[in-house]
């Protein structure tokens, strides 16, 4: 068996924590890349914002 597969020594719960952590760290950046996006441009963020809101308005529940 590879060391470096999931049944390594540490067995599921360390390559679960450790796809936990990854993914933490994914979604960090991408809401960061979205604010830095937000910053540069500004007038799409607006719109995308107000499209957004509109599909809340209009979801059923």
């Amino acid at each position: 068996m590879d060391p470096g597969t999931a049944e390594g020594v540490g067995g599921v719960a360390e390559s679960d924590t450790e796809r936990r952590r990854r993914r933490a760290q994914f979604l960090r950046d991408l809401a960061e890349a979205r604010e830095l996006r937000d910053r540069v441009q500004p007038r799409r963020a607006k719109t995308a914002r107000l499209r957004h809101a509109m599909r809340m308005r209009t979801f059923r529940w």
